[in-house]
């Protein structure tokens, strides 16, 4: 899409298709290919090997590169320039104005077809403005001015004027809790990131080496510093470290800067350069690709697409988002800004299956009246979600500190960023899972709709959403003592809360409060209840996350029954398990309030062990560990009110 059209770009070219020389040669198969399914580190990095890995994803046929067979036999067919290829699509783009090579080129028996796509540059003699975002050129900070307000709020970062776009989705929790986008990858498919190098904005980035990958797929080269401005604005809103003046949602991730759209032109040859660059990230191993480009006319009208198209699976560009989705990474894509044109609906690839695709809000949450309304042809939700494009915070083009811009490109990025934070602290759930977590977090998710879709998510509750999905719980009853275990991700600010209810109560009380530990990670965790004090009956906990002061939310809940036996009918003692490993449990009953001392005693009459208390009406579980003590005959005897009421006899083993 060109970086996003506004009207004035819609400007019609009379351009004789004979006169194009730029074609997209589509081909049968991949036969005769050198390379292997079963070897696939030809292809894929380590790092999207273990992307597969993680999430089940198989190794296919898609994954093969074109076969380099064909690729020669094209280039040697005449006067031809090969510019790149896509392996999804398997097909391959050229340049040529010889008609007798591609005549010879349409004999190949592996071509299926050739399709002229864009003409040659110097055709074009008026270029097309096809941004559909608009981004100022004054900065409203100065390199020296500060900002209090993060001190108010004890955020980590101080914002500045970026936090509007950042507190609509609560982005400000996730970061305070560490997740700033360490060891993610996001892949920006742009037109170019104008002094991506030089601007301060991105100085955090550079001196950590956080862009890991740059290539130009319209030029063919490693630089896309001196290409148009779009995608560093974009990127700026992810990646924007300067305190207390503009900080991204991403700040600390890592980025592929990938130019492929041509701002002096639009022709279909760009969706082939978008799937050639989801390939690239693909094979590094990207976790996000953030997409601010989209489709609907074209130079030639007769590429133009209409709303019939916009199904999620006609266009190039849609079939390679689903494709990238597939294959592990989460395409997230601009809705488009015709909301107020008479085009009005999302273009492609917004319409892709498998993709977020983003409107435009602004930091109260109105919706922009140019961002693309929904649905998809065939009536899916579009777009999903929503985020800051109406006055966003982006980077000025000369000095690199915060201006306002307008665009559904740039709620794209903002999201992205965040997203890739909340995806940092559970990359053990799938990109799908991500997804379907933002769109419950969002504010319509029970009534979507067209402008908006599922509404603005929230972090605090995705994270929620993830956390809940990663947890486990399970119960078991012994001897009146009930062992629930848990497993559940925390770290030290994040403590675990188990309340409880009994069968004669009608509300939960306080339980336990388990302290968490280290660094976010899964974490096993325990605790017991001594039935025997309860009324007896069902006993129902609840598990409570309590998250520093930002938010608590319950986990789950369970029941155990407490056995009959547990509650005191009269005066009694029962001792297991007899003989016993681990540990002995001594079950006192007692009808009245009662001074109990117990002793343990070995076979030579020396006391081993020793405890009193206090114990009121009911039943009460003593345990006492023997894990240590020899084996052989111990005898263990029970006081009540210093006089002696049982002594029984008990062997310990050692397996």
């Amino acid at each position: 899409m060109k970086p996003f059209i506004t009207a004035i770009a819609c400007i019609l070219f009379s351009i004789n298709v004979n006169a194009q020389s730029r074609y997209i040669i589509k081909l049968r198969d991949k036969g005769t290919n050198p390379f292997s399914i079963a070897n696939p580190s030809q292809y894929l990095s380590t790092r999207a090997l273990q992307r597969r890995a993680r999430y089940n994803i198989l190794i296919d046929s898609l994954d093969l590169p074109v076969t380099p067979r064909y690729i020669d036999s094209i280039r040697l067919a005449g006067g031809v320039t090969v510019l790149n290829s896509s392996k999804w699509l398997n097909q391959v783009t050229i340049r040529t104005t010889d008609a007798v090579a591609l005549a010879k080129i349409n004999t190949f028996p592996f071509v299926v077809s050739t399709v002229a796509v864009a003409s040659r540059t110097n055709e074009l003699e008026v270029p097309v403005n096809k941004m559909l975002d608009t981004a100022g050129t004054e900065s409203f900070f100065t390199s020296n001015s500060t900002s209090s307000t993060e001190s108010v709020t004890g955020n980590i970062y101080n914002y500045g004027a970026s936090r509007g776009q950042v507190h609509l989705h609560q982005g400000e929790f996730l970061h305070n809790h560490n997740f700033k986008g360490e060891g993610m990858q996001i892949a920006v498919l742009d037109a170019g990131y104008f002094r991506y190098l030089t601007l301060p904005t991105f100085d955090s980035v550079r001196a950590n080496n956080q862009i890991i990958n740059v290539w130009d797929f319209v030029e063919n080269n490693a630089s896309v510093d001196e290409d148009y401005f779009h995608g560093m604005t974009c990127l700026s809103t992810m990646a924007a470290n300067i305190p207390g003046v503009f900080i991204g949602t991403a700040p600390k991730a890592s980025f592929c800067l990938f130019r492929t759209e041509d701002v002096a032109s639009e022709t279909r040859i760009e969706e082939h350069y978008l799937a050639a660059g989801y390939e690239r990230a693909d094979s590094i191993g990207v976790d996000i690709c953030s997409v601010s480009l989209g489709y609907f006319t074209f130079d030639f009208a007769s590429q133009n697409y209409t709303y019939a198209n916009m199904n999620g699976n006609t266009t190039m560009s849609a079939i390679a988002s689903d494709i990238a989705a597939k294959k592990g990474m989460l395409p997230i894509i601009a809705a488009g800004n015709e909301g107020a044109s008479a085009w009005r609906y999302i273009i492609t690839p917004a319409d892709a299956d498998s993709v977020m695709t983003v409107g435009a809000v602004d930091t109260l949450g109105n919706v922009a009246p140019f961002s693309s309304y929904g649905p998809t042809s065939n009536g899916r939700v579009k777009p999903n979600i929503a985020a800051t494009g109406l006055r966003a915070v982006v980077a000025n083009t000369n000095t690199g500190l915060p201006t306002f811009g307008n665009g559904t490109s740039y709620a794209t990025p903002n999201i992205a960023g965040l997203t890739t934070c909340l995806w940092q602290a559970f990359p053990e759930h799938n990109n799908m899972a991500v997804l379907d977590a933002m769109q419950r977090s969002a504010s319509k998710f029970t009534n979507p709709d067209d402008r908006v879709g599922y509404g603005i998510p929230n972090m605090k509750k995705a994270f929620s959403i993830l956390l809940r999905k990663s947890y486990t719980q399970q119960s078991s009853v012994a001897a009146c003592i009930a062992t629930v275990q848990l497993n559940v991700k925390n770290d030290h600010t994040m403590n675990v809360v188990v309340e409880r209810k009994q069968s004669n109560q009608v509300a939960y009380t306080l339980l336990k409060t388990i302290a968490g530990t280290g660094n976010f990670t899964n974490k096993n965790i325990s605790f017991t209840d001594d039935l025997a004090s309860t009324s007896g009956g069902n006993v129902s906990y609840r598990i409570r996350l309590d998250i520093a002061t930002d938010t608590s939310f319950y986990l789950d809940s369970l029941t155990v029954n407490a056995p009959q036996s547990c509650t005191a009918t009269e005066n009694k003692i029962q001792l297991n398990p007899n003989p016993v490993i681990d540990v002995a449990n001594i079950i006192i009953s007692r009808t009245a309030p009662t001074k109990i001392n117990i002793a343990l005693l070995n076979a030579a009459g020396r006391k081993v062990y020793e405890t009193s208390y206090q114990q009121p009406a009911g039943s009460t579980v003593k345990q006492i560990n023997m894990k240590q003590m020899a084996a052989g005959i111990y005898f263990i005897s029970v006081f009540a009110d210093d006089k002696k009421i049982s002594t029984q006899r008990i062997f310990k083993r050692n397996n």
